[in-house]
């Protein structure tokens, strides 16, 4: 029997107690040991609830217990659980956690210390919820060179997107509903602008590097400007507007950003809608691949919590190995990044732009109309650097939005 302890008992910590209970058997066979819940650490009480009898409210009962061999982290923020987590792979016992915003400041040094103590340190739900990508890249792609990682790394956001583009509804009403529902909080600011997914797609790109990125180096575009018009313009382009975490590497050089992209009906993405997630991966043996799924929600992430948990019994006493090494990765310059470009320009009639300062500023562009829209004008750029863009746009007056394309 493996004796393992829960830290947080909110909806991710209740799920992985569910997860466990009702497929007890199925865990414990591919396992290869009894999996047992022996504590559960909370500052709150559950009257009535049968976890009041393994709760705890001091976390050194659980460190000090050398029968605890699996603890799981699921109580968020960076602070106490970075402390919680050390101090748990420093006395031996292996760690799985769900906490993005923790993995993504410190996964390099908590890997470290696993490596140094033989445990291990796994974080599947942390990227994704319960779609694989963090194992995929550490175990099954390890003989490929990745190129490129996008994602769509946040339900919230594919949500609203999804609706805005479907009802023709404005942001503020979507996200509104959405809250109603659920599939936003409160305070939406995590999610709408960027940073939630900013944090993903930081975890994804240091495990690709093999180093650490800093997800305060890192490019955020949240969807908080997007409008009804923008998605008629995405319709006439044959695509629709994502939020999506990118990584490439280009000559050599690494860029990372979280932006909204207008992606053509073509691509894989484009057909990823709703709460639902999707990271798409290139490498040069592998070609394209698309892992797809649940990116949230309560048993869709605890059940890759306890996937983790599985894989590290399995393994107890010996460290998987990682490649995330503490040393800073520096990003190339964001500004020599290409991209294309959607340009709205106010105007009466598109002869009161002037085609040759276009012309002037970008090269050539194509001019775009979506039906019922008047009174502006707009086109879309051939790729050009994002400095040499935020340069040439600024000598336009009347400039409504502009809109990455891409794929």
């Amino acid at each position: 029997m493996v004796s393992i302890a829960v830290l947080g008992y909110g909806t991710v910590g209740s799920g992985v107690v569910e997860v466990i209970q009702t497929n007890q058997e199925i865990v414990n066979k591919r396992a290869g040991e009894e999996v047992n819940i022996k504590y559960v650490l909370d500052l709150r009480e559950f009257e009535g609830d049968p976890i009041q009898k393994i709760l705890v409210h001091d976390y050194n009962i659980i460190l000090n217990d050398d029968d605890v061999k699996v603890v799981v982290e699921v109580m968020g923020g960076v602070e106490p659980a970075h402390t919680f987590v050390r101090q748990a792979l420093e006395a031996g016992k292996s760690v799985c956690t769900s906490n993005k915003e923790m993995v993504a400041k410190h996964g390099a040094e908590l890997i470290q210390i696993a490596k140094e103590n033989k445990v291990n340190f796994l974080y599947e739900a942390s990227v994704g919820g319960g779609i694989p990508i963090i194992r995929p890249l550490i175990s099954s792609l390890t003989c490929d060179d990745i190129t490129e990682v996008s994602g769509i790394l946040n339900g919230t956001t594919n949500y609203i997107l999804t609706k805005m583009r479907d009802q023709g509804a404005a942001f503020e009403d979507v996200l509104k509903e959405a809250q109603e529902k659920g599939y936003a909080e409160r305070n939406p600011e995590a999610d709408v602008e960027g940073y939630d997914a900013c944090r993903k797609i930081a975890i994804l790109t240091s495990l690709v590097c093999g180093q650490q990125i800093d997800y305060e180096d890192i490019y955020t575009e949240g969807i908080t400007k997007i409008t009804e018009k923008d998605f008629q313009y995405a319709k006439a382009l044959k695509g629709s507007i994502k939020l999506l975490g990118t990584y490439q590497r280009i000559d050599g050089k690494v860029y990372v950003m979280v932006a909204p992209v207008i992606v053509s009906e073509k691509h894989p993405l484009y057909h990823v809608n709703d709460v639902f997630n999707a990271i798409f991966v290139h490498g040069n043996m592998l070609d394209d691949a698309m892992f797809y799924g649940r990116g949230a929600g309560k048993l869709p992430t605890a059940s890759a919590v306890v996937s983790d948990v599985v894989d590290e019994v399995k393994h107890m006493g010996k460290n998987i190995m990682q490649i995330w090494e503490p040393g800073k990765l520096e990003l190339g310059n964001f500004d020599d990044w290409k991209h294309k470009f959607l340009v709205r320009i106010q105007s009466e009639d598109i002869d009161d732009v002037n085609m040759e300062d276009v012309k002037n500023a970008f090269g050539d562009v194509l001019y775009v109309k979506a039906p019922g829209i008047t009174n502006e004008t707009a086109f879309v750029t051939n790729p050009i650097a994002e400095g040499v863009f935020k340069e040439a746009i600024q000598k336009f007056n009347g400039v409504i939005s502009t809109l990455r394309v891409g794929f």
